[in-house]
C-alpha cells in the first residue's frame, strides 16, 4: 500500500476528526455528489423508459417494417398488393425477421343516434400477432380474426367508445364511401386502450376478409405486410436490405412494392424522441458540473485546513506528487460515499415507480398514465464510472495548490 493511500484512509476514517471547518464542507460535497448522481440515474431511467414505451406502442400498431403498394407513398388512398403465401414465406426466411403478418385498411365513418366519427377499419389475418392489443385490452375479448370469413365483430378503443357512448355488445352502423356508399353493421366485442391518442382515435380492428370485401379485393391481396424484427437496432439495415431485394418486383396486377420502417412512417414522433437524447446530455453535463464544483470547494477547504500537516509531510521528505495523491485518494473516498447514497436514491425511485406507479401523467399529453422507468445495467455502470472520472479530473487542477505551500510558512498554522 502506498503512503498516499495509507494516509488518505487514516484521514477518511476519522484520524483527524477534530477539524470542525471541513466537516460541513465534506458533508456538502458528498450531498452534492449524491444528489447529482441520483438525478442522473432518475433522468436516464425516465427518458429511456419513456422512449421505449412510446416506441413499443407505435410498433404494436404497425410493427417495425411495412411493405405496401408504391402508390401509397405518393397519395393518401389505399392501394393493394399481392401478399400470397410465397411472398410471406420469403419474408419469413430472413434471419432477423421474427414475425410476418398481413393487414388491410378501409377509411369509413361510424354513426350512432347521437353522433358520428371518422375511423380507419383495420382488417387482421389469422396469423396476426395480437399480443399488443391483448395486453391493452380493458374490456371484452379479441375475436379470432379470419381471412376467409367475416364475423362482423370489431374491437374499438376506449376513447372511441367514450366519445360515442358505446360499450361491449353494442352494434354500430359503419359507412364507407368510395365509388358508392357501402354500409356494415358490426358488433363491438372488445375495447382497448393504449393512450396513444393519434391511433386510439382512429383504429378499429376486424377481420381481414371483411375489409377486403369492402375494398373489392382478391383474397390474396392486402394493404400491406408488417414485419417484426428480433433486434430493433438493425431496423435501418433490414429496411434497406429488404427494400433492395423487392426493388423492381411487380405482382401479378402490375403493382410495385414499397418498404418503409416505423421511423420513416412516423418522422415527427421519432424526431421528438430524438430531442429527448439532447435533454439527457444537457442534464448530465449540468449535474456533473454542479457535483464537481461542490467537490472542488470541499477539497480546497480541506487542503487549506490541513496546511500544517502538508508542511510536516514536506519537511519529512514527501514530495508534492505524493501529497497531491493523498488528497485525491481522500476525495475519491468522499466521492464514493456520495455515489453510494446517490445510487441508493436513484434505484429506490426506480423500484418504487416500477411497482407502484406513484407519479402520474396525463395520458392525452404524454401517451401514458404513469411515469415510465427503465433500467439498463450498462447505462447504470457508465453513469457511475463517468461521474467518478469526471469528478476526479476536475480535482486535478485545485490539487496543485499543494505545490504553493512551503514547509516553513505552514508551521504557523499549527
Amino acid at each position: 500500500m502506498s503512503l498516499s493511500l495509507f494516509l488518505a484512509r487514516r484521514i477518511y476514517r476519522g484520524g483527524d476528526a477534530g477539524r470542525q471547518v471541513s466537516r460541513p464542507a465534506v458533508l456538502i460535497a458528498m450531498i452534492g455528489i449524491a444528489i447529482g448522481l441520483a438525478v442522473m440515474i432518475i433522468t436516464v431511467s425516465v427518458i429511456v423508459g419513456f422512449k421505449s414505451e412510446v416506441r413499443e406502442k407505435i410498433v404494436g400498431f404497425g410493427s417495425h417494417i411495412q411493405i405496401t403498394n408504391l402508390e401509397v407513398a405518393r397519395s393518401y388512398e389505399t392501394f393493394p398488393v399481392v401478399a400470397d403465401d410465397s411472398l410471406m414465406a420469403v419474408l419469413s426466411d430472413y434471419p432477423e425477421v421474427r414475425h410476418v403478418q398481413r393487414y388491410s385498411t378501409k377509411m369509413g365513418m361510424v354513426k350512432t343516434a347521437e353522433a358520428f366519427q371518422g375511423m380507419l377499419l383495420k382488417g387482421l389475418g389469422p396469423e396476426y400477432d395480437t399480443s399488443f392489443f391483448r395486453q391493452h385490452l380493458v374490456e371484452g375479448e379479441l375475436p379470432q380474426f379470419s381471412d376467409s370469413a367475416s364475423s362482423n365483430k370489431v374491437v374499438i378503443s376506449k376513447s372511441f367508445a367514450d366519445k360515442l357512448k358505446l360499450k361491449v355488445g353494442d352494434k354500430i352502423d359503419t359507412y364507407y364511401i368510395q365509388d358508392d356508399i357501402r354500409a356494415r353493421r358490426l358488433k363491438i366485442v372488445g375495447i382497448y386502450q393504449t393512450n396513444l391518442a393519434e391511433y386510439d382515435n382512429l383504429f378499429m380492428l376486424t377481420d381481414l376478409c371483411l375489409v377486403n370485401r369492402l375494398n373489392k379485393w382478391e383474397s390474396d391481396q392486402a394493404s400491406g405486410i408488417e414485419l417484426s424484427l428480433r433486434d430493433y437496432n438493425r431496423l435501418e439495415e433490414m429496411t434497406y436490405e429488404i427494400g433492395d431485394d423487392l426493388n423492381g418486383v411487380i405482382d401479378r396486377f402490375g403493382q410495385e412494392y414499397c418498404v418503409r420502417n416505423i421511423e420513416q412512417l412516423n418522422p415527427s414522433i421519432f424526431a421528438w424522441l430524438g430531442i429527448l437524447d439532447v435533454n439527457i446530455w444537457v442534464i448530465l453535463v449540468l449535474m456533473i458540473g454542479v457535483a464537481g464544483f461542490t467537490m472542488i470547494s470541499g477539497l480546497l477547504i480541506i487542503i487549506i485546513e490541513r496546511t500544517s500537516m502538508i508542511g510536516v509531510l514536506k519537511s519529512l521528505g514527501a514530495n508534492n506528487d505524493t501529497i497531491r495523491r493523498l488528497f485525491l485518494w481522500f476525495a475519491v473516498f468522499l466521492i464514493g460515499k456520495g455515489m453510494l447514497w446517490g445510487n441508493a436514491i436513484g434505484l429506490a425511485f426506480y423500484f418504487v415507480q416500477r411497482h407502484f406507479g406513484l407519479f402520474k401523467l396525463d395520458p392525452e399529453t404524454y401517451y401514458m398514465d404513469t411515469v415510465p422507468v427503465s433500467f439498463n445495467i450498462w447505462l447504470f455502470l457508465l453513469l457511475n464510472v463517468g461521474t467518478l472520472l469526471a469528478s476526479v479530473l476536475m480535482l486535478l487542477g485545485p490539487s496543485y495548490l499543494i505545490t504553493r505551500i512551503h514547509p516553513a510558512n505552514s508551521m504557523r498554522y499549527e
